[in-house]
């Protein structure tokens, strides 16, 4: 039960990451700042398919994954605000922050001896080398 509350926070992360950036894609073709959207839909992408794996591992231990959003839950409300007060750098700016808070859950996770192995070599392989290409992008689009 345990491993299944910790694999559900970082699916909650994953599902708020995922709103958030369909939020900062709707705004910035609002904008018709396409360029930013061609780099942000993979990442976006990429979070979907986070969400999916988490969910599945989540099924797998005989869980009911979480539908709604954690800890990102509020950078949502954030990217909007900020896109409409100060624009896309600051919806870039949050989008890094958010990407961080990430990388740290997963960290976080690694930490958990009792944490399943499957979860373990997903986040390994998969997801925290996506978090951190996910910054490297941002961190592009902002220099």
């Amino acid at each position: 039960m345990h491993n299944i509350k910790k694999i559900d926070k970082l699916l909650k992360d994953e599902l708020a990451a995922t709103e958030t950036y369909q939020q900062a894609l709707d705004k910035f073709r609002e904008d018709v700042v396409l360029g930013e959207s061609e780099y942000l839909m993979p990442i976006y992408e990429n979070h979907k398919d986070a969400v999916s794996s988490l969910q599945a591992e989540i099924s797998q231990l005989e869980g009911t994954p979480s539908e709604g959003s954690g800890v990102w839950g509020t950078w949502a409300e954030i990217v909007q605000g900020g896109a409409n007060l100060f624009g896309q750098k600051a919806i870039l700016t949050v989008l890094l922050e958010g990407e961080k808070l990430g990388v740290e859950s997963y960290d976080e996770a690694l930490q958990d001896p009792d944490l399943p192995s499957a979860v373990r070599s997903l986040i390994e392989t998969k997801l925290l080398p996506a978090q951190h290409a996910h910054i490297r992008t941002l961190d592009r689009l902002l220099d």
